[in-house]
């Protein structure tokens, strides 16, 4: 499993856990442990989440165990320090 920012076509914002089986090429991905990113606060973008997770004023959602997100435009993989942030992020 890889941890990893992902941005669709609909402006969504998506963190979680990506099988090493999947394309990260598809148009379609499943992750497992995903958060919603509704707002995210900083000057840093939103790759600025998959460097450094997100900020104090961001908003994230619950964990889902498992998301299918359609229309994907972007995967970035996330460091330790982002995967820490998020994993601590209060719900």
């Amino acid at each position: 499993m890889e941890h990893v920012l992902v941005t669709t076509e609909h402006r969504g914002v998506f963190f979680g856990e990506l099988s090493d089986d999947q394309d990260r090429e598809a148009r379609s991905l499943t992750l497992k442990n995903c958060r919603n990113v509704i707002y995210w606060y900083g000057k840093r973008g939103f790759l600025g989440l998959a460097a450094h997770g997100p900020e104090k004023g961001s908003t994230v959602g619950s964990v889902a165990p498992s998301v299918l997100l359609h229309d994907i435009t972007s995967v970035a993989a996330c460091t330790n320090k982002a995967v820490e942030v998020f994993r601590s992020w209060e719900e």
